[in-house]
């Protein structure tokens, strides 16, 4: 039993806990007013979260794009710097969020900055890795237990030399973590688009076989504790898996303790992409580059990203039509399963655990507050909605029938069968 079973055989369901990744509206507080004033944005960011009905954000943070390595109009996904590390993250600044968290009523699930910490570029990574310690000193201050974010990839050197390169200088940062009592959280996005050469897994620690590997040079080093996996199903869907076998095969290992909380944001793959790409996308003539320069035009260096767009577009959870065939052939995000597998499948207390919203949704993209909040609204329902039914499901399943001595119904969607 992944946690404490109801003895008495009771119904009570227990529901995880909402959030919403701050990223979804990146100029939320305009540029120009927040340049002078930028805990404004975290304040203006809280009291849209209770308007919408999201009781907990995750705090986006991200290198100023004056700052930033890699030009907006490269980048296929939004980040947002709601957070501003520019300048000290002092007692005063933590005190004024804090206020209006209480003013609000909306609380902090984590503070989620994402880059590649296993950069080429020594002067670059030290950039990263210095917000990073920046990231790690708000998210005390702000009482929060975790940041989220990616491991990456040394694009120049192989998958084994990458191993080399983690113990060398992502374990450092774990133990800056385990010195601030904090758990780095790592989302396993591939970022296929992330360079314009033919490499698609451009962030090491992308599914179980690379976490399970990578966990044991955490536990080598005395920081197992410390890293932990902020589980996303679209990028599952995008490499062809699905959130069940995914659970299982941790399980089936004995790790089923390392997935801590999850992104909610879903896939929607296109068979047509697929029939004329398969899963690597589009490998050739795709106008990031030239030969094997790449394109000096930021904006052209954005189609490396065809390795994912010309057969999948993110799902905002609640955006894309049931499907139940496509939830078979791991095209689409069974999030009843989803939910459901976790309870199931995983070491993990849903009362404590967070359920994060993230919208990369391309064509609801919109930086409009009025026109943007009914659909994060309704995102927001589709999520709790969902997960009620899961524990609702599992409550009377798992626990009331269980002990009664009355078997559940039917057969279920089964690992490794998809």
């Amino acid at each position: 039993m992944p946690y404490p079973s109801n003895s008495a055989g009771a119904f009570r369901p227990r529901p995880m806990k909402l959030s919403i990744l701050t990223a979804a509206l990146q100029e939320l507080t305009p540029r120009e007013r927040r340049e002078a004033d930028p805990d404004l944005a975290i304040e203006e960011w809280l009291a849209f979260a209770a308007e919408i009905g999201a009781p907990n954000i995750e705090l986006s943070c991200a290198l100023h794009p004056t700052q930033s390595d890699v030009p907006p109009a490269a980048l296929l996904d939004p980040v947002a710097n709601t957070l501003d590390l520019r300048k000290p993250f002092t007692a005063a600044r933590a005190a004024r969020v804090e206020s209006a968290m209480r003013a609000t009523g909306v609380g902090l699930s984590e503070i989620g900055y994402f880059d590649n910490m296993l950069a080429a570029d020594e002067a670059a990574r030290k950039v990263k890795h210095d917000l990073m310690l920046r990231v790690f000193d708000a998210a005390v201050l702000l009482r929060s237990d975790a940041v989220v974010g990616f491991v990456g990839r040394n694009p120049k050197i192989g998958m084994d030399a990458n191993l080399d390169m983690f113990e060398e200088v992502f374990i450092p940062l774990l133990r800056e973590a385990k010195s601030r009592g904090l758990t780095y959280l790592v989302e396993q996005c591939p970022m296929p688009g992330w360079t314009v050469s033919d490499s698609w897994h451009n962030n090491i620690a992308y599914a179980p076989g690379p976490w399970i590997a990578l966990h044991r040079l955490c536990e080598r080093h005395g920081v197992g504790d410390q890293f932990r996996i902020h589980y996303d199903p679209s990028h599952a869907i995008l490499m062809g898996q699905d959130t069940r076998s995914v659970f299982q095969c941790l399980r089936d290992c004995g790790y089923a303790f390392l997935i801590q909380r999850f992104h909610v944001k879903g896939q929607v793959i296109d068979s047509r992409g697929i029939a004329a790409w398969g899963y690597g996308g589009q490998t050739m003539q795709r106008g990031d580059r030239d030969g094997d320069t790449p394109r000096a035009n930021p904006a052209e260096q954005l189609n490396a990203w065809k390795k994912q767009t010309v057969f999948a577009e993110h799902e905002l959870p609640g955006t894309a039509r049931h499907d139940p065939l496509a939830y078979l052939q791991n095209r689409s995000v069974d999030w009843l399963d989803h939910q459901l597998a976790a309870r199931e499948l995983l070491d993990l207390d849903p009362e404590r655990t967070y359920l994060v919203l993230e919208h990369e949704y391309p064509k609801a993209r919109v930086q409009d507050k009025a026109l943007l909040g009914p659909i994060l609204a309704g995102s927001l329902a589709f999520a709790r909605a969902i997960d009620e039914a899961a524990a609702a499901m599992y409550a009377l399943q798992h626990e009331v029938l269980a002990q009664r001595g009355i078997p559940i119904q039917g057969y279920g969607r089964e690992a490794y069968r998809s």
